[in-house]
């Protein structure tokens, strides 16, 4: 009998590391636009100025869908950056499994590189992985974790990528990098290098002061940053921790 217990156990074990990622949207989940409209989206994996170079798996629209509770807490993050002078811009949210499932092959096809020199410069290819920049799960994939930044109001024109501008590096000065209007947090999004991490000795001046901002007005609002990337935040008691989800990024989507 504590034989047959321990199997039990191990099997339930298992099958709880080994969740499969859901088709359908539970109920719960939302458009971002319908919740807080004033937010500005750049959606970059519906569009190919991405780490990968291309339009991403899974992202249908460029639109960012995400459960109801971590909607609302973006509202209230929000309120409280209007009253400063700043506005959200989400760059991710939802994020599909096949999305991630599509980051994972490229990661293992070490012969593309075509988008190194501007987000992963200092960092080989084939560590991505060990480096923990590229992984085979992602919160994201859950429904209550976003990338986003601070941009001051009245916002600026950002003009669209060119595929075939030249690349500049993320973590050149802002002034060099790809014209986003975001304010300056020292790198731009998804910089694979230690100065994207939040709390990095390096990010000094006004960088670190609207890191600062960012995450007092996120941590407020019920949301915890990951200490590797300043953009990233994910909901305090997220309503589905165990579940990733694979529905696409789309209006139709949530239906």
């Amino acid at each position: 009998m504590p034989i047959f217990r321990a199997l039990v156990v191990a099997l339930t074990a298992s099958a709880a590391i080994a969740v499969p990622a859901q088709a359908a949207p539970a109920s719960g989940f939302v458009a971002l636009s319908d919740v807080a409209p004033s937010i500005l989206q750049d959606i970059r994996y519906a569009t190919r100025h991405n780490f990968v170079g291309q339009r991403i798996d899974g992202y249908l629209e460029p639109t960012c869908i995400l459960t109801r509770q971590a909607a609302d807490g973006l509202r209230q993050a929000q309120a409280q950056v209007l009253r400063q002078g700043y506005t959200l811009k989400v760059y991710d949210c939802y994020r599909p499994q096949r999305a991630v499932d599509h980051f994972v092959r490229w990661a293992k096809d070490l012969a593309d590189e075509k988008m190194k020199a501007e987000f992963y410069p200092n960092v080989e290819k084939d560590r991505l992985f060990e480096e923990g920049y590229i992984a085979e799960k992602s919160g994201h994939s859950r429904g209550s974790t976003m990338d986003l930044t601070l941009v001051k109001l009245p916002a600026r024109h950002q003009r669209p990528y060119l595929p075939s501008e030249p690349l500049k590096p993320c973590f050149a000065p802002q002034d060099q990098r790809f014209p986003d209007n975001m304010v300056d947090m020292g790198t731009g999004y998804d910089c694979f290098d230690p100065l994207a991490h939040t709390d990095n000795p390096a990010i000094t001046g006004v960088a670190r002061t609207n890191r600062d901002l960012l995450r007092n007005a996120m941590t407020t609002a019920g949301f915890r940053n990951l200490p590797e990337e300043w953009w990233h935040f994910t909901l305090n008691g997220e309503p589905f921790p165990d579940t990733y989800f694979d529905f696409p990024v789309s209006h139709r989507g949530l239906r």
